[in-house]
């Protein structure tokens, strides 16, 4: 049985929050701040949290549109903002610096003392809005001719007349 949401269960947005200030200090701040670049990115972002758990009870900030953007995730001695699709972006900037070696994923790792290239950052996000919308509309290309029934039937030849 699915589990009923209570009023009294926060929005992702609040978990955020929570998280954010639970962090505090360097990595607070530089993930809030990763925060505010992708909603000025993309002002149509939808921010969710995912992979709760016991040992992760906040969960990790999620960033979609069209699909997942980005993740944001605190570590020791890290930010980490990971591009669900990252192996597909454009990254002329030369953002990426971790999880290069996947087919999929990139991910940028951000130390205490960073500066984060906001104008390069945001054309990342806008990168990755783009391919998840453009992935989004080839899948959605296949139902919409199913659902109309545009495929054609090929015409059946005629047999000869003696």
């Amino acid at each position: 049985m699915a589990k009923r949401a209570s009023a009294k269960e926060a929005s992702p947005s609040q978990l955020i929050d929570a998280k954010i200030e639970k962090l505090g200090g360097w990595r607070g701040e530089m993930l809030g701040t990763i925060r505010q670049i992708i909603k000025q990115a993309c002002p149509d972002v939808v921010e969710t949290v995912k992979w709760r758990k016991p040992s992760n009870p906040m969960g990790v900030p999620v960033w979609e549109c069209a699909g997942i953007i980005c993740t944001g995730e605190s570590y020791k001695s890290a930010v980490k903002m990971t591009f669900a699709h990252g192996a597909r972006l454009k990254d002329p900037s030369g953002l990426f610096n971790a999880s290069l070696d996947g087919n999929l994923r990139r991910a940028i790792d951000f130390h205490e003392g960073d500066r984060i290239n906001a104008a390069a950052l945001k054309a990342l996000v806008r990168e990755a809005v783009a391919f998840n919308k453009a992935k989004a509309a080839t899948k959605a290309k296949p139902l919409a001719r199913a659902k109309t029934g545009a495929r054609a039937r090929p015409e059946r030849a005629q047999p000869a007349s003696r």
